[in-house]
């Protein structure tokens, strides 16, 4: 019992590590913006998006509920809310390979994070990289549906 006591306390020591020495948003909205600098053109970074999108671990399937489902998106998208000490965790996918790109840049910005500083930092990097001229328009809703969502579940766990 020593042994797993200890065991424990290590990986909560270095999960809370881990949590401080994160990024902030506003930081990693910067690392993202200059990471689409490198490209030369849409379709070296819609590729980009694609392999972001295909790195995202798969939201198991009972999670595939309406309960969970982003209204205003053309694909099926899912984001699964949860709140641990503070700190709000999104879990999501989609059927289309773009939109899951765009999931996973929403989720490296604001998954892991306190609900405040989520609400306190709009998605600068959008319009930085370019996604609402480069995106059709119906991609470019669903991504602003998405955003929408994410601030709203931290409007709802902000005040939990």
């Amino acid at each position: 019992i020593k042994q797993i006591t200890l065991t424990c306390i290590y990986y909560t020591l270095i999960y809370f590590l881990l949590i401080n020495m994160k990024k902030n948003i506003s930081e990693e909205q910067k690392e993202l913006i200059e990471e689409f600098s490198f490209f030369e053109n849409w379709q070296e970074k819609y590729e980009h998006i694609i392999d972001m999108g295909k790195k995202m671990q798969m939201l198991p399937d009972k999670f595939h509920k309406d309960e969970y489902k982003v209204e205003g998106c053309v694909s099926e998208v899912f984001l699964v809310p949860n709140k641990n000490n503070n700190i709000l965790n999104f879990q999501a996918d989609s059927n289309s390979v773009i939109t899951r790109g765009l999931i996973a840049m929403l989720l490296r910005m604001y998954s892991d994070r306190k609900p405040e500083d989520i609400l306190n930092n709009p998605p600068e990097f959008i319009d930085k990289v370019g996604l609402g001229v480069h995106l059709t328009p119906s991609r470019t809703n669903g991504l602003h549906s998405m955003v929408k969502k994410i601030m709203e579940y931290a409007k709802q766990y902000s005040s939990n």
